[in-house]
C-alpha cells in the first residue's frame, strides 16, 4: 500500500514553526515509504481564509523545498461532504440539535457543580419529528451533532504514543454542522482523508481527542482508519513556547536571513534524540526518518541553535547556490574566501565593502604608524601572485621582532578596519598590492 500523508493548513493566517513541523514530519514520513505528499488548504471558513495565504503558504513550502505531490481545496468539496452527509443520515449517526450556547453553558456549570465531567446530554435525541416540524416552524434551524457509538471502546496503536484507548460515554458528540450550514473541522477532514487515500496522519498532540472522535467517523464512513501519530507540541528554551516563539512565521525567518535547510534540518530531528546535522539534505533526512525515535517530551526550538545551524549550513554553501544573493562583483574565490565568518549571506556585502574599500580603520599610536610604514615598504617587496601575507608576517616578525597579537593585530586593522574576519592569508590577495600599499601608508 502506498504511503499517503497530508498537511492541511487552515489560510486564515501565514504558516508558524508549528506548521511548518507538521508539514515537515509528514512530508519525511511520505519520501521515507516512497510514498505521496498531499496539501489541503482548508478553507471552510470563507469568512477568514484569504487568497494571499494560500499563495503565501504554497510559497512557503516551496522555499522550504516540500513540494506536494497534489492539491485538493474544501471550498471546491461540499458536494462530497453533502453525499456522506446524508449516508451518515440515513444511517442515524448524526442527529439535529437545537440548543443555545448559552444553554449549552449553563449545563456544564451544572454537571461541574455536581462533579461530573460536562459532556452533552444528547438531550436533542429524544426529540420526535414532530418537534422538529415545530421547531422548523418557529424558523429555528437545527445544528447537527454526529452520535458517538457508546458500546464500542475506542483505541488505535498511536505510533508515537504508542496504544491509546478512550471511553465514548465520557466523551460528547461533536457538532459537525452548524445552523447555517457551514461545516466545522472535524467530518470534512475525514471524508477528505477517505477520498484522498490519506493512511497515515500525523498531526501534534493536540489533536489527541479529535482523533478519538474521529476514529468512529472512519468506522460509520465504511472506511478504514489511517495510522495515527501525534508528535510533542513545541517549547520554548525556557520551557513554554512564548507567544512570539509560537507565531514565528516563515516570512520572518526568510526576512532575517534564515537558511531554509536550516529550518528544515531542525525541526525534522526536534523531539527525537538524533542529533541536528546541518550536513544534511531533506533526502539523507528522510531516509533516516522514524516515528519511533521521537519522544513524548515536549520538543524545544531554540532559536539561537537554528542560528548557529544556518551559519553551518551558509559555511557549506557552494557559489551556485548563492551567486544570485552576492554583491555585483563577487566570484567565487571571493565567496569561498569571506564564508567562513558569515552568519547571513546577506553579510557578504559587509566583508565585499571591504575588499573594495573604502574603510575606516582605528586611530593609532605613533609607535604603530611606524610599525605600518614598515610594513608598507615590506609589501612592495612582496610576489602578490604568491602568499604575500605569510611573506609580510614573516619578514616583519624578523625586523620588528614583533610576533602575536601584537605582529598580526595591526595589520588586520589597518588593511580591513576590522578587529576579526576571514583568514587574511585569503583575503589579503584579494584586497590586492596597490590598495593594500595604500591602507598601510593611510
Amino acid at each position: 500500500m502506498t504511503v499517503v500523508t497530508r498537511f492541511a493548513p487552515s489560510p486564515t493566517g501565514r504558516l508558524h514553526v508549528g506548521n511548518i513541523r507538521t508539514a515537515l514530519q509528514n512530508w519525511l514520513l511520505a519520501k521515507r515509504h516512497g510514498g505521496l505528499f498531499l496539501l489541503r488548504i482548508d478553507d471552510t471558513d470563507a469568512a477568514r481564509s484569504l487568497e494571499d495565504h494560500v499563495v503565501a503558504i504554497r510559497a512557503d513550502l516551496a522555499w522550504l523545498g516540500l513540494h506536494p505531490d497534489g492539491e485538493e481545496r474544501q471550498s471546491a468539496r461540499f458536494d462530497i461532504y453533502q453525499t456522506a452527509f446524508d449516508r451518515l443520515i440515513a444511517a442515524g449517526r448524526v442527529y439535529r440539535c437545537y440548543e443555545t450556547q448559552g444553554e449549552l453553558d449553563l449545563r456544564r456549570k451544572v454537571l461541574l457543580s455536581r462533579g461530573l465531567p460536562p459532556i452533552y446530554d444528547r438531550a436533542a435525541l429524544a426529540l420526535t419529528e414532530a418537534d422538529h416540524v415545530a421547531k422548523a416552524a418557529e424558523g429555528q434551524a437545527p445544528h447537527w451533532r454526529f452520535a458517538l457509538d457508546h458500546d464500542t471502546p475506542i483505541t488505535w496503536d498511536d505510533g508515537i504514543r504508542g496504544p491509546q484507548q478512550f471511553d465514548p460515554r465520557q466523551m460528547s458528540d461533536p457538532v459537525v454542522r452548524r445552523a447555517d450550514g457551514s461545516w466545522l473541522y472535524m467530518l470534512p477532514s475525514v471524508i477528505d482523508d477517505i477520498a484522498m487515500g490519506v493512511t497515515d496522519v500525523l498531526r501534534g498532540e493536540d489533536h489527541v481527542s479529535n482523533t478519538a472522535t474521529q476514529v468512529q467517523m472512519f468506522t460509520a464512513l465504511g472506511a478504514p482508519v489511517p495510522r495515527f501519530a501525534h508528535a510533542a507540541l513545541l517549547t520554548g528554551a525556557e520551557g513554554k513556547l512564548s507567544k512570539r516563539l509560537g507565531a514565528l512565521g516563515m516570512a520572518d525567518l526568510r526576512d532575517a536571513g534564515v537558511e531554509p535547510e536550516a529550518i528544515v534540518a531542525l525541526l525534522a530531528r526536534l523531539g527525537t534524540s538524533d542529533p541536528v546535522d546541518p550536513a544534511l539534505d531533506s533526502d539523507a533526512l528522510a531516509a533516516a526518518f522514524d516515528l519511533s525515535r521521537f519522544g513524548r517530551a515536549p520538543a524545544r526550538f531554540d532559536e539561537a541553535e537554528l542560528d548557529r545551524i544556518s551559519a553551518g549550513v551558509i559555511h557549506r554553501l557552494g557559489f551556485a547556490k548563492v551567486a544570485d544573493r552576492l554583491p555585483e562583483g563577487m566570484d567565487e574565490v571571493v565567496w569561498l574566501a569571506i564564508r567562513p565568518n558569515l552568519a547571513r549571506v546577506s553579510e557578504a556585502a559587509d566583508w565585499w565593502q571591504v575588499i573594495k574599500g573604502p574603510i575606516a580603520a582605528p586611530p593609532v599610536d605613533d609607535e604603530t604608524r611606524a610599525f605600518l610604514r614598515e610594513a608598507a615598504t615590506v609589501a612592495t617587496t612582496l610576489d602578490w601572485a604568491g602568499d604575500p601575507w605569510s611573506a609580510l608576517t614573516s619578514t616583519l616578525k624578523d625586523t620588528t621582532g614583533r610576533k602575536g597579537k601584537a605582529l598580526f593585530m595591526p595589520l588586520r586593522q589597518a588593511l580591513t578596519g576590522m578587529d576579526h574576519g576571514p583568514d587574511m592569508k585569503a583575503l589579503l590577495p584579494l584586497i590586492g598590492r596597490e590598495e593594500a600599499l595604500a591602507r598601510l601608508n593611510t
